[in-house]
């Protein structure tokens, strides 16, 4: 049972894109099939920002997933990414407080975490269906096994890592509901080791600590091309050996 109609999350869905910078490489023309290509209805095909001609950007992938804990740079690194790649950007968080119409600290102290990871679950059904996109989740999102799988099956989820220390240091001041505890640095230390197992299933993993934002987005784009090549040549191992189990059908009805 859905949370919400699909019209109000597809309203979510374009304001937050409305809200959101998104541009790519400069001086290219805009896609001929707009929004279209992102997996919008009509209605709001017409009021979003176009996107550039896939054939004229050199790009290793069309949709990707960004997963990590807090205060790993899901968001920067994302936005940027998306830049670089000529993709629009989606952050899932930003994506629920647009539908529910509320902060996430306000979900959580008005409905609970059960109802946020819910919405979580809700906003990945309908991410996953996007084209031409990169998603940011939230820290918890790619821990739940059903959000995880249909994640991985949909495309490569980056996982971005950094140090208890360093998440503390970026996530002090900001109004965390998790964090809401006498001793936060224990706490995140608890939380990642928790995680870690789920975290470990992503598809590329890249730590963010103590590095400029355009370093980790070229070592994140480097890869997503070596993932690329691998899945290749494993769709193309995959077709051989079908062919060859064919064709020894055909030989042995003929026998």
């Amino acid at each position: 049972m859905s949370l919400w109609s699909e019209a109000a999350l597809e309203a979510g869905l374009l304001a937050h894109l409305q809200d959101v910078p998104q541009a790519g490489p400069a001086g290219l023309p805009p896609h001929p099939d707009g929004e279209k290509a992102l997996g919008l209805g009509a209605a709001q095909s017409s009021r979003l920002q176009r996107m550039n001609p896939p054939s004229l950007i050199d790009r290793p992938v069309s949709w990707l997933a960004l997963a990590g804990f807090m205060g790993t740079g899901k968001s920067r690194i994302g936005w940027e990414l998306s830049r670089e790649l000529s993709l629009h950007f989606v952050d899932t968080d930003k994506l629920i407080s647009k539908v529910v119409g509320k902060t996430i600290p306000e979900v959580f102290a008005e409905r609970g975490e059960g109802f946020f990871r819910a919405c979580e679950s809700e906003v990945v059904r309908r991410v996953t269906r996007l084209e031409h996109a990169v998603v940011s989740l939230g820290g918890g999102t790619f821990v739940h096994e059903s959000n995880r799988r249909e994640l991985l099956r949909r495309g490569p989820v980056v996982v971005l890592t950094a140090t208890p220390e360093t998440v503390y240091a970026r996530t002090k001041h900001s109004d965390r509901p998790l964090l809401h505890v006498p001793d936060p640095l224990t706490r995140i230390a608890e939380l990642m080791l928790e995680r870690e197992g789920a975290y470990q299933q992503g598809t590329i993993h890249v730590h963010s600590d103590g590095r400029p934002s355009e370093e980790i987005v070229a070592e994140i784009v480097e890869r997503l091309w070596e993932w690329q090549e691998t899945q290749q040549v494993a769709r193309q191992d995959a077709d051989d050996e079908r062919e060859a189990l064919e064709l020894m059908e055909v030989e042995r009805a003929c026998d």
